[in-house]
């Protein structure tokens, strides 16, 4: 099976995990080709941050472009997050119908704009209509309420945000274009000390909501983790409900655990596998993230430990036909407790 192909359109900042510096390790780490097209470089993201560098990258997106397309280059998705001007809206629109020659290459794009009620200072109005025109090719957008706002053309500010189920439900159905387009919601809370995602699936034409506790703080970067967790997750053949439940979940490791020990819950994907051969893969992906004995029960290790045995069973699912070697140089360890969605 060949390894699947992402084009990712993101900014890069120098300093702090967002954008293609999470997008490029998760992405490799799910077995998942990045092939990364920055919008801008940034000497730091701007959370937080004053006095960042900002180099425009818009020239060397339609170069890039038509050098991928003499190569003859497939795409198995086009992710687009972060843009540094107007023009690179509309670049990247021509790239989706470029590389997009059939449906087999999707489109998921994350609308970034704004939050918590405030557009972003590096957009300007003209920016954020240039980011509804392009988000209106793809085929699963990942807004926060703030950008569900400014793609449905109504007030942005926190304070007129809807912050109950109907109202959560009636945002991700309008957003579908008639049900021809999958939406997924974040920063969507119900109950107090939950927050997770309203999810519309143009497949199923239902809608669900999926939620993880709280843990009261957030961090930059986090939407990044989640959207490329749910873009490699997509073009490895999952469900968009599964994608989702990955990306939503992965912060409390409890929760995707089926069995008692280490050696079952781990080798539970590989159950097809001749015994002596699924426990090599588990004992060699194991020991590349730096775990304990596989016979060892779940319930006696750390939290710590709890989310690599978690993010061991993801893994050794995705990459059940590949060599299971180097995970944890692909792919920090901290990056897993990033894994939390804001």
């Amino acid at each position: 099976m060949p390894t699947p192909r992402v084009a990712a359109i993101h900014d890069m900042s120098g300093f702090g995990r967002c954008s293609l510096t999470v997008a490029i390790p998760v992405l490799s780490a799910m077995g998942v080709q990045c092939c990364p097209l920055p919008t801008a470089y940034l000497s730091t993201h701007t959370g937080g941050f004053t006095g960042y560098t900002f180099l425009d990258m818009t020239d060397e997106l339609p170069k890039t472009a038509a050098h991928w397309a003499e190569l003859g280059i497939h795409f198995d998705a086009v992710y687009t997050g972060f843009m540094g001007s107007e023009a690179q809206m509309d670049l990247a629109a021509d790239f989706v119908r470029t590389f997009r020659r059939d449906r087999s290459t999707i489109f998921i794009c994350d609308p970034v704009m704004g939050d918590h009620g405030k557009i972003y200072k590096t957009y300007t109005p003209a920016m954020c209509a240039g980011m509804t025109r392009l988000a209106e090719l793809a085929d699963v957008i990942v807004p926060n309420l703030t950008e569900a706002a400014v793609l449905l053309g109504e007030d942005h500010s926190f304070g007129a945000l809807t912050h109950d189920e109907a109202g959560y439900r009636s945002v991700v159905e309008r957003l579908s274009r008639n049900g021809t387009r999958s939406v997924v919601l974040t920063g969507v809370m119900l109950r107090k000390g939950e927050i997770g995602a309203c999810v519309f699936d143009r497949t199923s034409g239902g809608t669900e909501f999926l939620f993880d506790t709280f843990i009261g703080k957030e961090f930059h970067g986090t939407g990044d983790v989640f959207a490329s967790v749910l873009t490699g997750a997509l073009v490895k053949g999952k469900t968009l409900h599964e994608a989702v439940r990955l990306g939503v979940l992965f912060e409390n490791p409890d929760d995707l655990f089926l069995f008692p020990t280490v050696r079952e819950d781990v080798g539970y994907a590989l159950r097809g596998l001749p015994h002596e051969e699924m426990e090599r893969r588990v004992d060699m992906l194991l020991a590349d993230l730096g775990l304990p004995t596989a016979n060892r029960p779940i319930a006696a290790l750390s939290r710590g430990q709890r989310q690599r045995v978690a993010l061991a069973g993801v893994l050794v699912g995705l990459f059940c036909t590949v060599q299971l070697t180097t995970f944890s140089r692909v792919v920090e360890i901290p990056y897993i407790g990033a894994f939390r969605l804001i």
